[in-house]
């Protein structure tokens, strides 16, 4: 039989924390160390769900400014009649496979 050791380390809290750890521990039926393993976890995953819904609202907003900035040139004829000049030139530089040449 294999027995597998886990390694521990010790932190300070205050003692209002460790009386509700303590209480936390004991309503539920699980060890304190439980309790903040659980805590923890929880606590990562919201923190991965913040940054999530962060980058989501960045691509939000990068997709209005492209979108405002697109609609910007198609209200200056000139300044849209340029942007397909160069986009025209551009193509006709690539070859049949997509490469430039």
């Amino acid at each position: 039989m294999v027995t597998t050791v886990m390694a521990t380390t010790t932190i300070r809290v205050s003692l209002r924390t460790r009386d509700v750890l303590r209480e936390l521990a004991q309503t539920s039926g699980r060890s304190m160390r439980a309790v903040v393993e659980q805590a923890l976890e929880q606590y990562r995953r919201e923190q991965a769900g913040v940054e999530q819904a962060l980058e989501q609202e960045c691509r939000r907003q990068l997709l209005e400014a492209t979108n405002a900035a697109y609609a910007a040139l198609r209200a200056a004829p000139e300044a849209w009649a340029a942007l397909e000049q160069e986009r025209l030139a551009c193509e006709q530089t690539r070859a049949p496979g997509g490469e430039v040449t």
